[in-house]
């Protein structure tokens, strides 16, 4: 494709992005669904042009100041990230030499809001947790994520998938923690392997891979995934069942569960039975009151854990809707708590950086429900065969972050109930 039309489509891509009125996977998705002769190249470049934007959205605005055309435009070009001699060949000496100008401007100069590139609701706790580990937190979010696989372990063994993306032509290494995780760098096909349609592998970040070994399952046993949504954790947690027991993937979203579906197919898996609910307190879930051996909460969160991957959540949340969460993941975990039978095991998880959402959440559970005892995360996953067990744990709950782990953040605390 000519330069100028690529720039002009990176452009219009931008411009829907920028509006922030859906998340913008399901935007690119969109777009790309409707310019279907697009390669996988130019695919790349606007995909990750928008992305940049949305991860440096308040530098590339000040910057765009001093240009001229449409905003939209100045913003693809400050973030473009296909080739330069590509971009180069669709604008003008004008363009250039604005372009020349704003790369010689010393980014340390800038105000910190310029510099980290997050709302200050955001940026002010982050700070204040982290101290000097910030701006290492900053660096890392404003990184592209590699792509993690979780080995079906009902199906296949981790070396053998290794060595099958080998011939592919794809190297995949050891996760560092999940005994279950290869880590990719690059986006390849996956879909078009054999080994993704048999249902070898499922794309699964290695910190969401860890809260199936918090958990526990055990081969027939009565689980629940109480927040399922298209069942990334349910098949994890279907495959430490050796296919046995009985799972309940419950989630309010029908259309969620519809994502389950072909997973499931190609996972092997018959033990899972979802089930769309109609809210925390649901009759279904009644029926189960006491009877369940694990429970794991997938929490409905902020997301901020996953900036790397979903960068436009930063501006899209905001602190009123944090607020509402809260009150949410307080409701949904006393409500699932009831199902756990004496001896049985609860797990409470999100994918957010904020002890609002967190250890708050955790603690206000333990100060209500005395019958719960938190089980210590290094000692839980040094027994699910979890690598290096003691750099995850905080204070007793498991806490991943970007920069230390190089997952998308993630906390979970573990419960038992007692007998």
């Amino acid at each position: 494709m000519h330069p100028n039309a690529l720039l002009d489509l990176a452009t219009e891509l931008v411009r829907q992005v920028v509006k922030l009125d859906a998340p913008a996977d399901t935007i690119v998705s969109g777009f790309f669904k409707y310019h279907r002769a697009l390669g996988q190249r130019e695919r790349h470049a606007l995909a990750e042009t928008a992305y940049a934007v949305l991860r440096q959205r308040l530098l590339y605005v000040h910057l765009a100041q001093s240009g001229s055309g449409t905003m939209e435009r100045r913003l693809t070009l400050l973030a473009w990230q296909g080739t330069d001699s590509f971009r180069r060949g669709a604008i003008g000496p004008n363009e250039q030499k604005w372009l020349a100008d704003v790369a010689a401007i010393d980014r340390a100069t800038l105000p910190e809001k310029l510099r980290h590139n997050l709302p200050d609701w955001l940026a002010n706790p982050l700070k204040a947790e982290l101290g000097e580990e910030f701006w290492p937190l900053v660096e890392e979010m404003d990184k592209v994520a590699a792509l993690d696989l979780r080995v079906n372990t009902f199906k296949a063994k981790r070396e053998d998938v290794q060595a099958e993306l080998k011939e592919a032509g794809i190297d995949a290494e050891i996760t560092p923690y999940s005994p279950w995780g290869l880590r990719i760098h690059g986006k390849p096909a996956l879909q078009k392997l054999a080994l993704f349609t048999r249902g070898d592998v499922e794309v699964q970040d290695e910190g969401s891979q860890l809260l199936a070994a918090l958990l526990q399952a055990k081969r027939g046993e009565m689980v629940v995934d109480f927040c399922a949504g298209a069942g990334g954790k349910t098949l994890a947690l279907g495959a430490t069942m050796r296919n046995t027991g009985r799972l309940y993937a419950f989630d309010v979203s029908g259309h969620r569960l519809e994502g389950l579906k072909p997973r499931l197919a190609r996972s092997g898996l018959s033990n899972v039975y979802p089930a769309q609910i109609a809210h925390e307190r649901d009759e279904r879930i009644k029926r189960l009151t006491g009877k369940i051996d694990r429970v794991l909460v997938d929490a409905p969160c902020s997301g901020l854990g996953t900036l790397r991957r979903n960068p436009d959540l930063k501006w899209r949340q905001s602190p009123k809707a944090l607020e509402e969460l809260c009150v949410k993941q307080t409701a949904i975990l006393d409500s699932a708590a009831r199902l756990v039978k004496p001896g049985g095991r609860l797990v409470y998880a999100t994918c957010s950086l904020l002890r609002r959402e967190n250890e708050a959440i955790a603690e206000a559970f333990v100060a209500a429900h005395p019958d719960f005892e938190l089980l210590p995360a290094a000692a839980t996953l040094a027994s699910a065969h979890v690598e290096r067990a003691e750099e995850l744990d905080v204070q007793g709950y498991l806490r991943l972050w970007p920069h230390r782990h190089h997952t998308d953040g993630f906390f979970a605390a573990a419960w038992q109930r007692k007998a």
